[in-house]
């Protein structure tokens, strides 16, 4: 695997941005600003990785967050 991308979608309804991953199974998070989002998903990916859920370490890939907005 060479990064790991997160999608991040903004509910206009509940007024939340929603963050999942196909890199990161089981990854979702919520959060009113991306600004708040970034490092609760970085810090959740790094607990399952710790954990032993995931097969890599953030040290060893970088991640990139998608934004969409509809």
């Amino acid at each position: 695997m060479n990064m790991i991308i997160v999608r991040a979608d903004w509910d206009p309804d509940a007024e939340v941005w929603t963050a999942t991953s196909r890199d990161v199974p089981g990854l979702v998070a919520e959060a009113g600003s991306m600004e708040t989002l970034r490092p609760k998903v970085l810090a959740m990916i790094e607990d399952l990785a710790e954990e032993g859920v995931l097969a890599f370490s953030l040290q060893d890939i970088p991640v990139h967050f998608v934004a969409s907005v509809t």
